[in-house]
């Protein structure tokens, strides 16, 4: 979506079949947009499990979820070392952006469901925001679980209408010369995007830089970290 209300920007790319999965892995139709209203079956699967674990003591009522933010803080490292290498080196950077799924392939993050990937590039003019208006499709393997945000309906809906007012809801302040561009995940698609290197890191190492790149910045609903915010 450029500055438009409710039109999606179009990459180009087009899906072998547009659909998305059930939490079984069977592919679906959506209607539109829906309430969340009901687990899926792996889902009432799972917390039954979760619950007879922590009644019988084996587990404790906060393990699963400590477990989970540790996986969620460690993993968004593989997209920003990705980002970071991508602000040093403009040939790596090329690579990335012609051949997404084969160079991050190579880097050893395999899309899941062997999905297809588009890397995007913010810059001084253009900031791209990622949203699955039907799901929570989502580079997992780059970023970790996708937050809890990025899986609400208000965000799905929102991301559509006012994503200006998103951004500003996460720190992102736009001039009004920005065009926005939002970009639909779904199944066999998801996004990655590398966000505007920040002023004052000339000369900064690749695990420096890694530092600044957040996993919101990788969606596109914030910017990366400044020096300043790192050192503070």
């Amino acid at each position: 979506m450029s500055n438009h209300e409710g039109e999606f920007y179009d990459t180009g790319w087009r899906p072998k079949n547009d659909v998305h999965r059930d939490e079984d892995g069977r592919p679906h139709d959506h209607p539109g947009l829906q309430e969340d209203t009901s687990l899926g079956v792996r889902a009432a699967r799972a917390l039954a499990m979760h619950e007879l674990l922590v009644e019988k003591g084996v587990i404790g009522p906060s393990d699963v979820d400590e477990d989970i933010a540790a996986r969620g803080n460690v993993v968004p490292g593989n997209g920003a070392a990705l980002v970071a290498k991508a602000w040093v080196a403009p040939e790596f950077k090329a690579t990335l952006l012609a051949h997404p799924k084969q160079t991050i392939a190579e880097a050893g993050f395999v899309p899941e469901h062997n999905a297809d990937i588009i890397v995007l590039e913010n810059t001084s003019d253009v900031q791209y925001m990622v949203v699955c208006t039907l799901c929570s499709c989502y580079p997992g393997r780059l970023l970790g679980p996708p937050p809890d945000w990025y899986k609400s309906l208000e965000y799905r809906s929102r991301a559509v209408r006012e994503p200006r007012k998103i951004m500003s809801e996460f720190g992102l302040e736009l001039a009004e010369d920005v065009e926005v561009r939002v970009v639909d995940s779904n199944s066999e698609l998801r996004f990655f995007v590398i966000p505007l290197r920040p002023p004052g890191t000339e000369g900064w190492s690749e695990d420096e830089l890694a530092n600044l790149v957040t996993r919101d910045s990788m969606i596109g609903v914030s910017a990366a970290l400044t020096p300043d915010a790192v050192n503070a």
